[in-house]
């Protein structure tokens, strides 16, 4: 069996509701599509905020954990290496600014991060939230810190 595609396979021990190994949490995937990276998600209804309306608080939840993945494989990629090499990173939200355009269907979504700017720990991105229909409902700027480098072995603290 070959590499997995998604970051998500890549991150050891991650419990975290959005993109860990939760059973009760959203479980995204990320991959690379070119110099984008996709999540594509399915919602339920339990994830509704008002009827038949994705919640904004889960929205912004599968933002965040796709934008944080797609940090992590950015230093890998810059790096030339695969997503289960070492050392392992884990990057953390630094800042997370979403914009709600309009109402997003409670069904399939679909999120497209870009890196915009790396700097030290901190990787600069945007992220365009998508309707099933293709219609952009929200947008984001994120900021991801690395808070994590097992070369180091401990915790790392972001300094500018």
């Amino acid at each position: 069996m070959g590499e997995s595609k998604y970051f998500q396979d890549h991150m050891p021990e991650n419990v975290c509701f959005g993109c860990g190994h939760n059973h009760e949490g959203l479980q995204i995937k990320s991959y690379w599509d070119g110099d984008e990276s996709v999540c594509n998600w399915e919602s339920k209804e339990k994830y509704h905020g008002w009827s038949n309306l994705m919640n904004g608080g889960i929205m912004a939840t599968l933002i965040d954990c796709h934008c944080m993945g797609t940090a992590m494989a950015d230093a890998y990629k810059r790096e030339g290496r695969s997503l289960n090499t070492e050392p392992e990173y884990r990057y953390a939200t630094g800042t997370l600014t979403v914009k709600y355009l309009k109402p997003t269907p409670n069904t399939t979504v679909e999120l497209r991060a870009r890196v915009m700017e790396v700097k030290g720990r901190k990787t600069v991105l945007k992220c365009d939230f998508l309707s099933a229909e293709g219609v952009k409902t929200a947008e984001a700027d994120v900021v991801a810190i690395r808070v994590f480098d097992s070369s180091e072995g401990k915790e790392t603290v972001f300094k500018s």
